[in-house]
């Protein structure tokens, strides 16, 4: 049935793989298509009663594909001339990522809970599929990082701000700069860190202890606390967040960047944007000294 994702139902859990490791499992519309369908199917059965999202190969995601038809979009005049919509406009721009956003609050909104198990780069898109989800649990020597701040545009979910706070949301969007998995869950981006050897039997107990539970009672649990962030804003924000990732699709650096990756490709466009950053790397106890390549200097 599904081409980018694997999903299986075994032992009152369903889980989803983003399968597409040769890519770091980028995530494309399909994939994301093909997720929510898992998830909509994995919440209508009631063999399952939590879910599970995960990664295939080496890492979680790293993040939106941005390589051919698969690229986010960014507004331009010249784009494409057919009946259907491109990114020819500002409104063009902000339904497709609400298009593609539909289908990742699938995760808020289906009844059951999901857990995140991240292992390896969770990046960019990365983190907005792993904040929807009810708990994050993080292997250690993960990374987390949104380096499409630095001059592509602002995230399109903005579920960092409820789960990390305002300072260290902004800290690491006003700079692409990254963390570890460790520093991740201190921050209250996941529940919890573990060593990535155990970070599968960590996830597998916690869905062991959810399956001994009716079903209907973890989503009237879950939906509580989802209702509680709504009160919040958190949905209202996923909204805005789109509109506003359009606004900085205006940006200069962001028609730069499509601009470059036309001429030298994405690779090269995506070296010379990080470059300046050194290991990109933020530190979240303690001082950060760099050397003259911009690397933290270890205590």
């Amino acid at each position: 049935m599904f081409e980018e994702i694997i999903y299986e139902v075994e032992n009152g859990r369903a889980r989803i793989t983003l399968n597409r490791p040769d890519k770091l499992n980028a995530l494309t519309m399909k994939m994301q298509a093909e997720m929510a369908e898992a998830l909509w199917q994995a919440d209508n059965d009631r063999a399952v009663h939590c879910v599970i999202i995960k990664g295939a190969g080496r890492g979680f995601s790293a993040g939106y594909d941005l390589s051919g038809s698969a690229a986010v979009p960014v507004s331009r005049l010249d784009a494409e001339t057919d009946d259907k919509r491109g990114a020819r406009s500002v409104d063009d721009d902000i339904w497709q990522l609400e298009r593609a956003q539909r289908y990742r609050m699938s995760i808020f909104d289906m009844h059951k809970p999901v857990i995140a198990q991240v292992h390896g780069p969770c990046v960019a898109g990365g983190t907005d599929i792993a904040l929807l989800c009810d708990i994050v649990i993080i292997a250690d020597d993960a990374t987390v990082s949104f380096p499409a701040g630095r001059n592509l545009g602002a995230l399109p979910n903005q579920m960092w701000l409820y789960n990390v706070g305002p300072q260290w949301t902004k800290r690491l969007m006003l700079t692409g700069d990254s963390i570890t998995g460790t520093e991740a869950a201190q921050l209250g981006f996941a529940l919890k860190s573990v060593p990535a050897d155990r970070l599968e039997a960590e996830v597998e107990g916690l869905a062991s202890r959810m399956a001994l539970i009716d079903a209907d009672i973890l989503a009237a649990n879950k939906r509580a606390v989802n209702l509680g962030m709504e009160l919040m804003g958190a949905r209202t924000m996923q909204r805005l967040a789109v509109e506003n990732d359009v606004r900085g699709h205006q940006a200069a650096s962001a028609h730069a960047f499509v601009r470059q990756v036309g001429e030298m490709g994405l690779r090269q466009a995506l070296k010379d944007r990080d470059a300046p950053f050194g290991d990109g790397r933020a530190r979240v106890n303690g001082p950060e000294v760099r050397d003259t390549d911009g690397r933290l200097i270890e205590d």
